[in-house]
C-alpha cells in the first residue's frame, strides 16, 4: 500500500518525538530528526538512544541501519513536520512557550505548499493558532489556515501525545489520538498521516477543542491525585494510617481513591493543569487548590524526615528513587528529587541514595556526604530508610532487613 505520506521531519527527539520518529520510520517512512543537542543527534545517528525507553533502543537501531531515520540540527525539507519539543512553566506558574515558537520558526524556510504541519506539544488553548501566525510572519509568499482555512497552502493541526512513559512504542501505535486540524483539511490530512501507524481511533475536532482536551486529562489526574495526597496530610494530623483509610474506603462499589505519595512529577501532570489556570484563573479553583496541594506534599514529606533525623544519634539516611514514576529513568519534576535535593543541602550527615534506574547521581546531588549506592548496601548502612519511588526492585525487599530501622514510606508498599 502507498504511503499517504512518505517524508516527515520530527522537531524534538526526546521522550515523545524520538519514540514516534522511530514508528514512523519502523512503517516504512522516511524520517528526518531534529535537535539542538550534540548529544541526540550523535547518539541517533550512530543508532543509539539518549534516553531510556523500553525496546526504543531496537527500533531506533534498525530505523538507522535501514536508512529510514537520521537526526540532523537543521530542517530538512519534507512533506510533513512534526514538533515535539517540551512546554515548561516559567515564573508565576505561566507556560513558556518559546521552544514552541523556536521549533515552528526553525521549520519556515523549509515550508512549501501542500506541507503539513503537527503540534504534538503539551500546549496552552490557542497556541496552534499562534504557530499558523509565526510561520505565516515568516512566510508571507505562502497562506495559512488562520488567513485562508481550507484554502491554505500548509496545513496545521494539533494532535497530542497520550503515552505513559514505559509503555511509549506500544501506547503510540494503540491509543486513540486526537485530531484538531485548524480546518477540515487540516484535520483530513492529519489524520491520514496518523492512521498509517495508529490502531486505535483518529478523532477529528478543532484544534482549541483538542488542546484543551490534552489539559483536561492530566488536569483530571493531578485533581484526583490531590484529593489522596490532602487526605494523607490529614491522616497524620489523625495519626490514621491513610493506606487501610484508602483500602476500606474503596470497598464501597463507586469508591476508587488513588495512592498517595510524596508529590507529583513528570513533564505533563505537574505542568500542564497551570496552563488551564493561566488560560481561566477566575473559575479554574478546583484546579489551581489540586496543584498546590501536589506541590506541597514534598515540604510535607522533607519535614517528616527532618524530624525523625533531629532526634536520632548519628543517623544514617537511605533515599529509595529519584524519578519522577516507577520504573523509568525519568527525572523531570520529580518530587523524590526535590527531596532528596533538600536533605542534601540542610542535612550534613551520611545520604545514601538508590536509584536503580540511572548511572550516576545528576549534579543537583552532588556532595561530599551524598552517595549512590545499591539496595543492599543501603540495607546494611542506613539506620533511617525513605521510600519515595514504588520501582519494582523494592517490593522485594524482606520486611525484616527494616527491623529496628526509623521507616518513612511514602508509596505505602511496606506497610
Amino acid at each position: 500500500m502507498e504511503l499517504p505520506v512518505k517524508k516527515i521531519c520530527v522537531v524534538g527527539l526526546g521522550y515523545i518525538g524520538l519514540p514516534t520518529a522511530a514508528i514512523l520510520a519502523s512503517f516504512g517512512v522516511e524520517v528526518i530528526g531534529v535537535d539542538v543537542s550534540p548529544k541526540a543527534v550523535e547518539s541517533i545517528n550512530q543508532g543509539k538512544i539518549h534516553i531510556e525507553e523500553p525496546d526504543l533502543s531496537a527500533v531506533v537501531h534498525s530505523a538507522v541501519m535501514n536508512g529510514k531515520l537520521k537526526a540532523f540540527y537543521h530542517p530538512q525539507p519534507a512533506e510533513a513536520f512534526i514538533i515535539a519539543v517540551p512546554t515548561p512553566v516559567c515564573e508565576g506558574h505561566k507556560p513558556d512557550l518559546s521552544y514552541i515558537e523556536s521549533a515552528a520558526k526553525s521549520i519556515a524556510s523549509v515550508l512549501r505548499p501542500g506541507n503539513l504541519v503537527i503540534l504534538e506539544s503539551t500546549s496552552p488553548v490557542g497556541t496552534t493558532d499562534r504557530v499558523s501566525k509565526w510561520l505565516a510572519e515568516l512566510r508571507p509568499d505562502l497562506s495559512f489556515p488562520h488567513q485562508r482555512g481550507n484554502d491554505s497552502d500548509i496545513r496545521i493541526a494539533y494532535c497530542p501525545e497520550r503515552v505513559l512513559p514505559g509503555h511509549i512504542l506500544r501506547e503510540i501505535i494503540e491509543n486513540d489520538r486526537i485530531i484538531g486540524g485548524m480546518s477540515v483539511r487540516c484535520s483530513d490530512r492529519a489524520k491520514e498521516l496518523y492512521e498509517m501507524f495508529v490502531k486505535g481511533q483518529c478523532i477529528v475536532t478543532q484544534a482549541r477543542t483538542a488542546e484543551m482536551a490534552k489539559l483536561s486529562e492530566n488536569a483530571f489526574r493531578d485533581v484526583n491525585i490531590a484529593f489522596a495526597n490532602e487526605l494523607s496530610l490529614i491522616c497524620d494530623q489523625l495519626d490514621i494510617n491513610v493506606w487501610e483509610l484508602i483500602k476500606l474506603a474503596n470497598r464501597h462499589p463507586r469508591v476508587n481513591i488513588l495512592q498517595p505519595g510524596p508529590g507529583v512529577g513528570g513533564h505533563c501532570i505537574a505542568v500542564d493543569p497551570w496552563f488551564i489556570v493561566n488560560s481561566a484563573p477566575d473559575f479554574a479553583c478546583l484546579i489551581k487548590t489540586a496543584r498546590c496541594v501536589n506541590d506541597y506534599k514534598p515540604a510535607h514529606v522533607f519535614a517528616k524526615i527532618y524530624e525523625k533525623l533531629v532526634v536520632l544519634q548519628d543517623p544514617v539516611v537511605a533515599c529509595f528513587g529519584l524519578s519522577f514514576k516507577a520504573d523509568i529513568d525519568d527525572l523531570r519534576e520529580s518530587p523524590a528529587m526535590e527531596i532528596v535535593e533538600q536533605l542534601a543541602r540542610r542535612w550534613t550527615g551520611k545520604l545514601l541514595v538508590v536509584e536503580p534506574y540511572i548511572k550516576q547521581l545528576p549534579p543537583s546531588l552532588c556532595f561530599s556526604h551524598v552517595q549512590m549506592v545499591n539496595v543492599e548496601k543501603a540495607l546494611q548502612e542506613a539506620t533511617v530508610i525513605v521510600l519515595l519511588v514504588n520501582h519494582r526492585p523494592f517490593f522485594n525487599i524482606d520486611r525484616k532487613r527494616l527491623e529496628g530501622k526509623t521507616v518513612i514510606d511514602t508509596r505505602g508498599i511496606w506497610q
